[in-house]
């Protein structure tokens, strides 16, 4: 990365800095870290267990009091002791509802203190649980994935926050014969059950029962894949995956074992980003998680720039979009700099590349502010590996960096199609998909490694411990009709970055066409700040402006000029004014872009840009 000055990075150790690779027929490779896996604990619960006796007053979780007028007010906190307390008593009232991975506890609505406790009780009963995108009950018209959730399934309760958002939901596609637990509220000409009733049951010895009947192969949740032109696949999360991934974790990422991790939160526990990585690294490590209600959209920000104001997060997460909107705000706010940069000793990014003016800008702020640097840290991972795979290997990040697996996690890179498929295999693997056996046999290979679909390489082939790149999706990478092999992930990258500011995301078409086009999703603020307009311009005046067209025509000729051949040169552009839809599974609610999705519901829109009939086409000049 080049950066504009030398400040040193606060201090940050990485547990993985070397690997051992050894060979196997027809170029295939195999990758471990050159460090063992160190004992993990057989369930969650016992570290829940551990830190209300150790540590009972500290605070596990907080969310803002919801006031009367709509405003948030100040922190509602509960401790490891309180959090036990309260998921006894839940655990109780579920084993009285016989519940089992027969018949789950769904959850619907988004994170918040309740539906934290439920999942909690849910793991002392040994009752998995799978919480469902919101959007499935709030955004959705048609309830069809919400209905493939329920279907796959067959949920013996479910929990929503709010009737008024999920009443419509679950009266659509919750039988009768389903327990309906509320925080608030009831439905009308429905029994329910309110969430305090779960709280005041009295508990017994049965929940001490369950937990010692629980195991490493008890199944603790179902993760739903975000799903592209299929449905959704129920992934079979265990204890034993859970478990193994966050000791994992405390090896590849030492800091979590100095110090307990306080994080200011806003991703949410239907992916495995937000419901495992960071919900899992708070409990299994005696951490404190403020629940973030805001999001890195424009009318949501302000929520999440106001947390970060008053509380200082040890590490932080977020998305892409997420890090954009942080890095303008702190540019005109002392106080947020000050705050949010005071102790945090770690950034970390997933769901997409992180184009690099954002992060000269999180560089810039944090030198001026505390002289130093804030590693932006990465990795890969994904639902099925619990998920946390590969991890950076030292401080000097660019984007596209993996670094190497983790301890207990061996990778096998798999020559395909010219590039390296990696596939896994260790204790943090899924074994599979529940009520899908077809699916869990075409995921596995003969060695039982998981086929992910992803491709690396190597970030320097003579030096392994330099670790791997991303190298796109298999599935997402196509050939021209000239035979020629269009690598998407690493064409989408650089299109991004070179457009930022003014690009959200694009999708690169092509398939079967004799050039390579981009459908690009225009960051529409950044537009309109280009065009000089306020908020009221709609979308097709914003991006039919002349400024806005001259934009990405410099965009164009730019990517033209630095292309090495057909298949890196974008010979056509359009700007798509309609944001991607969640019921089509164009994206999902964590903001990541589904390629396949996208070009499949948008076919007409592709053959018009490649047949040259849609307007405002841009081709180099």
């Amino acid at each position: 990365m080049t950066t504009t000055t030398s400040h040193p990075y606060r201090s940050l150790r990485f547990g993985v800095t070397r690997g051992i690779r050894t060979e196997g027929a027809d170029g295939v490779q195999y990758l471990r870290a050159e460090t063992s896996l160190q004992p993990y604990a057989e369930r969650m619960t016992d570290r829940l267990l551990h830190w209300a006796a150790t540590t009972p007053n500290r605070t596990w979780m907080a969310q803002r009091v919801h006031l009367a007028d709509g405003s948030k007010g100040d922190w509602r906190t509960i401790s490891y002791a309180q959090a036990l307390a309260s998921a006894r008593a839940i655990a109780q009232n579920l084993l009285q509802r016989n519940l089992s991975a027969e018949r789950p506890v769904l959850i619907l609505s988004e994170n918040d203190l309740d539906h934290a406790l439920l999942t909690l009780g849910c793991m002392l009963a040994g009752v998995p649980w799978s919480p469902a995108s919101p959007a499935y009950s709030t955004i959705s018209t048609d309830y069809s994935k919400l209905r493939h959730v329920v279907n796959t399934l067959t949920p013996g309760l479910v929990f929503a926050a709010d009737p008024d958002r999920y009443g419509k939901a679950i009266q659509a596609t919750i039988g009768n014969d389903v327990d309906v637990v509320l925080s608030n509220g009831s439905l009308e000409g429905r029994a329910s059950t309110p969430f305090a009733q779960l709280l005041a049951t009295t508990a017994t010895d049965a929940v001490d029962r369950a937990i010692a009947a629980t195991g490493p192969d008890t199944i603790v949740k179902f993760l739903f894949t975000s799903g592209s032109t299929k449905l959704p696949k129920a992934v079979i999360n265990t204890q034993r995956m859970w478990c193994a991934n966050q000791q994992q974790m405390r090896q590849s990422m030492p800091v979590l074992t100095e110090t307990a991790p306080v994080l200011v939160d806003w991703l949410p526990w239907n992916h495995t980003f937000g419901g495992n990585h960071n919900f899992g690294m708070v409990l299994y490590n005696g951490g404190t998680l403020y629940i973030d209600e805001g999001k890195p959209v424009p009318a949501l920000i302000g929520e999440t720039l106001r947390n970060l104001r008053e509380v200082a997060p040890t590490l932080y997460f977020n998305v892409p979009t997420g890090f954009e909107a942080i890095a303008a705000a702190m540019k005109t706010d002392p106080f947020l700099r000050k705050n949010f940069l005071s102790r945090v000793t770690m950034f970390f990014y997933a769901g997409a590349s992180l184009a690099q003016p954002v992060w000269d800008s999180l560089f810039e702020s944090a030198q001026a502010e505390i002289g130093e640097r804030i590693v932006m840290a990465s990795g890969l991972g994904m639902t099925e590996s619990s998920p946390f795979g590969l991890f950076v290997t030292s401080p000097d990040v660019v984007s596209g960096d993996l670094g190497l697996p983790t301890p207990g996690l061996e990778l096998k890179l798999v020559p395909t199609d010219g590039k390296l498929e990696v596939r896994y295999r260790g204790p943090n693997i899924t074994p599979g998909y529940w009520r899908a056996p077809q699916e869990t046999a075409a995921h596995f290979d003969a060695e039982g490694f998981f086929c992910t679909g992803d491709a690396l390489k190597w970030a320097d082939p003579d030096n392994i411990h330099q670790g791997l790149r991303f190298d796109g999706r298999i599935a997402e990478d196509f050939k021209l009709a000239t035979g020629t092999f269009v690598s998407v992930g690493p064409l989408r990258a650089k299109i991004i970055a070179a457009g930022a500011p003014c690009i959200q995301d694009v999708v690169i078409t092509g398939l079967n066409q004799h050039e390579v086009g981009a459908m690009v999703f225009p960051n529409l603020a950044a537009c309109r700040k280009t065009a000089g307009q306020d908020a009221s311009a709609t979308p097709e005046e914003v991006l039919t402006h002349p400024a806005v067209l001259a934009h990405f025509q410099q965009l164009v000729n730019t990517l033209a000029a630095s292309a090495t051949g057909s298949a890196n040169r974008i010979a056509r552009l359009c700007l798509l004014a309609e944001p991607p839809t969640i019921d089509r599974g164009e994206i999902t609610d964590k903001g990541s872009i589904n390629q396949r999705a996208v070009l499949a519901h948008r076919a007409a829109t592709v053959q018009a840009l490649h047949d040259g009939s849609l307007p405002h086409t841009l081709t180099p000049q």
